[in-house]
């Protein structure tokens, strides 16, 4: 990488340091685990939802999601609110569901009762913004859970303001430290889920989260020494070929201790 400092705002999020603008990457032996921070970020958009539902849908598109039999499933979009929930009403509690409009954060909650004999159900429902979804969704016996949906006509255009506030340096370093206090920019979508951990020598890397938004993601990452003596990590040797930026909770970690790593790259087809 280009440049290497440990600028201490970056401190009280736990991180020890940064680099960013990488065009090559050194030959040493830590290079092959930047090709497994990119296989990662494949694995978790593969992943199944197992938890918390993130979708992308456009005006008009159809939601496919599960909902929560026997108990509440709440549904909400980031950036819009829920205006109306259009649905047949039969009059039988073992062919219909309860749909609940939470008007402070515009939020719906979907519940399915324990009588309901369908396996799936479908709705319409109409946002603030003017977007009309279609839901297609099955039930299964899991506990209350969330589904967020993004919508890219909404998120893009502010996700491309928040990048283009400040220079390209600047808005990595402002990525970075918003992932490690868990906030998302805005208009930047979100998808939390532990992919499975990529094994490379003696580092372990797990994907844990990734925030997309219009011209840079991010990837939050969990490295892991699976070794028996200790290994110390360098941004410039960790990051892969489309890293902007990377940021480690520490450089040197023991037998089976573990650190959190933050990587910016470039969207594809993006540059700045």
């Amino acid at each position: 990488m280009s440049s290497l400092f440990t600028p201490a705002c970056l401190f009280g999020s736990g991180l020890a340091s940064i680099s960013w603008g990488a065009t090559r990457i050194p030959d040493t032996g830590f290079k092959e685990i930047g090709a497994a921070l990119l296989v990662t970020a494949v694995a978790l958009t593969a992943s199944p939802a197992r938890a918390d539902q993130f979708v992308e849908a456009a005006d008009g598109a159809r939601v496919d999601c599960t909902l929560s039999r026997d108990e509440l499933t709440r549904i909400a979009l980031v950036g819009d609110e829920f205006s109306s929930v259009s649905k047949i009403a039969t009059g039988y509690p073992y062919n219909d569901f309860g749909v609940t409009h939470e008007p402070l954060r515009g939020d719906i909650y979907i519940s399915v009762p324990p009588s309901f004999a369908a396996r799936s159900l479908s709705f319409f429902a109409t946002s603030k913004q003017g977007f009309v979804y279609k839901f297609a969704c099955r039930t299964e016996l899991i506990e209350a859970h969330q589904l967020f949906i993004t919508n890219t006509a909404l998120a893009k255009p502010k996700a491309a303001e928040w990048e283009n506030s400040a220079n390209p340096d600047d808005t990595a370093i402002a990525l970075i430290k918003a992932m490690a206090e868990g906030i998302a920019p805005v208009g930047y979508a979100v998808r939390q889920k532990m992919a499975r951990p990529v094994r490379t020598g003696a580092v372990e890397v797990q994907l844990i989260a990734e925030y997309q938004g219009a011209a840079l993601s991010g990837q939050q990452l969990l490295l892991t020494n699976r070794g028996k003596t200790a290994i110390s990590l360098e941004e410039t040797a960790l990051a892969p070929k489309s890293a902007r930026a990377i940021s480690l909770g520490q450089n040197m970690l023991n037998p089976g201790q573990s650190t959190s790593a933050f990587v910016v790259t470039a969207t594809r087809g993006e540059s700045r």
